[in-house]
């Protein structure tokens, strides 16, 4: 039964096992022994793809930040008023978070431990401080609200949207949304209409 697993077993599953198993344990909790027992692979096969557990947090939280910076490049991020870049911005946020939620799950919570935490916490900064950017651009701009100061907007928009890692849970076999009975495009929508709603002037 190991050798069929190991046969089919791809760097790709092996990286999805191991994010669940960083997810569940925390990174530090985890050893290369209990990622061999959750992929059903020895430790040797798990090191015929990485060389050790360290690479595949690396590349784990690369999928996400890849994901969240690929945004910054997209045609509707860079063209247009600051307002309308940030609401593009947010809105595709939200949506990289639900298509990669364990992968951003774990982006969000790396501790700053080893290299490659503390590499993804300053990758991360890097992403904030863009965003941050274009909502001062946005209060510049005026088209923003401006008796609430840009830093805690900033803080009070990505504290909203890195909470849905906490609750959020795709769709089922089913179609059906997650256990709050929220779909992606409704989860969307609400942030949208929340943050917008609460940060632009009334006209």
């Amino acid at each position: 039964m190991t050798t069929a697993k190991r046969d089919t077993y791809t760097p790709e599953t092996l990286l999805s096992v191991a994010v669940q198993v960083f997810i569940e344990r925390g990174y530090d909790g985890t050893s290369m022994e209990h990622l061999s027992k959750a992929a059903g692979i020895s430790k040797s096969s798990i090191y015929h793809h990485v060389t050790g557990k360290e690479e595949l947090l690396r590349r784990a939280v690369s999928r996400a930040l890849d994901e969240l910076f690929g945004i910054l490049d997209e045609e509707h991020a860079r063209v247009g008023s600051a307002s309308e870049r940030l609401e593009y911005v947010v809105r595709r946020m939200v949506e990289v978070l639900m298509a990669e939620l364990p992968y951003v799950t774990l982006l969000l919570r790396v501790r700053g431990n080893t290299g490659t935490e503390r590499w993804a916490l300053e990758r991360r900064r890097e992403f904030d401080h863009r965003v941050a950017a274009l909502l001062k651009d946005a209060a510049a701009e005026g088209d923003v609200r401006a008796d609430v100061e840009v830093r805690l907007a900033t803080r009070l928009v990505f504290g909203m949207i890195n909470s849905i890692v906490e609750w959020y849970r795709p769709a089922g076999p089913d179609g059906r949304g997650d256990a709050n009975g929220s779909g992606e495009r409704e989860v969307v929508e609400a942030v949208a209409r929340l943050v917008f709603g609460g940060l632009r002037k009334a006209s």
